[in-house]
């Protein structure tokens, strides 16, 4: 029997231990997608306890607690942190197979050099031995960084954010990480969602362009994209319950806008027409200014009412989509690229049952001097575990170039999350090494050392056109 965590997890076979002790480990982290706070980085935030740093904003961790029949109240309630910490401790033992358990142990084990088993029996030492740790000045947001080996953070960012704090971290000579703002403009597209009007005000406000018409908002998007590029911005990121395309006059969707921006109740079609109009704009000043398109889609957002009225969203009730939306998807990149104005663009599903469309789509649409100009994204959310990256990976390699992916990335809000790019790693370097100890693929370490350093690093950078001065 394999005793648990060790320093071989998860990799059996001398190839894969190889490939990731000698290769994956020492790569710097290329966090090119996350929601961390650029305020808390600057600042150097510290930590009182394992809750705040750990169960704070986290709803993987919320949906394990609330599936053990915990009351909210110490998951998202008034309870005191020692207390959502223990009750939390309590349910993670059932949590077998599930990849939470996992990072839990990871995290433990190298930002606090616990060796045991979380569960009831030790949650106190736990509790005190990370809060003991916590207090270490180099234990802040920063010294959690540099003990991640990151290189690179790209935050997730509103079009009206002042960018204060990446404006500011840039400035910081003693701030090695970059930390780079990414444009989501998802709130200006929702029409058909609460708060569209007075966002919409927002953004006039923040841009100086009062909105009142479809060249407007286009206009307002694109001073506000031209300001995040000045900040260092290499990215964007669309978040669409589902992929859409409904491509109409111009003139017919000024109308659809004015009639939203009039208090006008606005139908799906409607809202598909406004969406597909903003979505191909801004993939064309994507474009032009050289940034890369992240499209996540295929998310059934809040579909429990009651929770939703009563936390609000990104609280741990969302669920995988209905709908693939591939016909629309191949549309729209289609019409982008028939234009030549078809960014770099990273594709995530959250139907793993896409995984094959993706990749295949991804390879209709290659541009000559881009490696890997399309890239189907690392395996997200509810994928994000042991048997989703497996699969994701298997379908990129036996579809598309596996060499020219560009990694993982955290989509976290935790500063601890960076354990997550190692369990990838692992689960890369031993899917490589079966292979080869299956006679599929040559022994040539040379080869296969470059390849995993790359999937784990440098197809990011160059991917990303990142440097220290990015």
């Amino acid at each position: 029997m394999t005793a648990f965590m060790t320093r071989d997890f998860l990799l059996s076979g001398e190839i894969a231990k190889k490939l990731y002790h000698e290769h994956a480990a020492k790569m710097p982290i290329v966090d090119y997608h996350c929601h961390v706070s650029p305020k808390e980085i600057y600042e150097d935030l510290h930590f009182e306890n394992i809750t705040q740093v750990w169960l704070s904003g986290d709803h993987y961790k919320w949906r394990i607690m609330r599936s053990d029949g915990i009351d909210e109240h110490f998951i998202t309630g008034n309870a005191t942190d020692k207390e959502k910490f223990l009750h939390f401790a309590s349910a993670l033992p059932k949590a077998i197979g599930n990849p939470m358990y996992h990072w839990c142990h990871l995290e433990l084990k190298n930002y606090f050099g616990y060796e045991g088993v979380l569960g009831p029996d030790t949650a106190e030492e736990v509790w005190n031995l990370t809060a003991e740790k916590l207090a270490a000045p180099d234990m802040g947001v920063r010294g959690l960084i540099k003990k991640s080996n990151v290189s690179f953070i790209g935050t997730t960012d509103d079009p009206v954010d002042s960018l204060e704090w990446h404006q500011k971290l840039a400035k910081d000579d003693t701030m090695e990480t970059v930390v780079a703002p990414s444009f989501r403009p998802d709130k200006a597209l929702n029409i058909d969602k609460a708060g569209w009007k007075d966002y919409l005000e927002t953004l006039s406000r923040v841009s100086g362009i009062k909105i009142g018409s479809l060249a407007e908002l286009k206009e307002a998007l694109a001073m506000r994209m031209v300001y995040f590029d000045a900040n260092g911005c290499k990215a964007s990121d669309h978040g669409l319950d589902h992929m859409i395309w409904n491509p109409l006059p111009e003139d017919q969707v000024d109308a659809i806008l004015k009639k939203g921006l009039a208090g006008e109740e606005v139908s799906a079609a409607e809202a598909a027409a406004l969406k597909t109009s903003l979505l191909l704009f801004c993939a064309k000043q994507y474009a032009s200014l050289g940034w890369v398109m992240q499209i996540h889609y295929n998310c059934l957002r809040n579909p429990n009412s009651w929770m939703f009225e009563t936390l609000g969203p990104d609280t741990g009730f969302d669920c995988i989509g209905p709908e693939n939306g591939s016909a629309a998807l191949a549309a729209f990149l289609d019409r982008l690229d028939s234009e030549n104005q078809l960014p770099r663009t990273i594709l995530y599903s959250l139907d793993a049952g896409d995984n094959a469309f993706l990749d295949t789509l991804i390879g209709s649409f290659q541009g000559a001097g881009v490696h890997g100009k399309l890239q189907h994204g690392s395996a997200w959310w509810f994928n994000d575990n042991k048997q989703g990256m497996i699969d994701q990976l298997t379908s990129l390699a036996n579809l598309s170039l596996l060499g020219n992916f560009v990694g993982m990335l955290t989509d976290s809000r935790s500063f601890l999350s960076y354990t997550r790019h190692e369990y990838f790693r692992r689960i890369l370097c031993q899917l490589i090494g079966s292979w080869v100890e299956n006679g599929e693929y040559p022994p040539d370490m040379a080869v296969l050392g470059r390849l995993v350093e790359n999937i784990s690093y440098h197809n990011a950078v160059q991917y990303f056109g990142i440097s220290k001065e990015a």
